[in-house]
């Protein structure tokens, strides 16, 4: 973080974060804000990782917006049935090779036989 105006800003908000008169979401909105029209935040390259990481420590995860945290969980959904589709695949490709097997020794008995 290269502006010092912002790091003065974001310590006295958090100061009245931690002291419960300010809610941790404005003052996520105060640095956005801030580094939306401050030129020198704007010409720092690293201002944006910075701010989510501030976010996710001042932000609970209950004040995350609901659309967001509702997009996660369908993520993790979707990922999780992906995962469950391919383990019944393998599942079934495993019991087709053993089904090929019993043949196979079908097969093997008839010959037997004929002997």
């Amino acid at each position: 973080m290269q502006c010092e105006r912002l790091i003065k800003q974001i310590k006295g908000w958090y100061f009245h974060v931690s002291n419960e008169t300010m809610a941790p979401a404005r003052m996520v909105s105060f640095i956005e804000k801030h580094a939306a029209e401050c030129s020198i935040c704007l010409a720092d390259p690293d201002l944006q990782k910075e701010i989510e990481r501030i976010t996710e420590i001042i932000l609970p995860e209950s004040k995350i917006p609901k659309a967001v945290r509702m997009q996660q969980e369908q993520d993790e959904l979707e990922r999780r049935a992906a995962d469950d589709d391919d383990e019944e695949n393998d599942d079934e490709d495993d019991n087709d090779e053993d089904d090929d097997d019993i043949e196979d020794d079908e097969d093997d008995d008839d010959i037997i036989e004929d002997d």
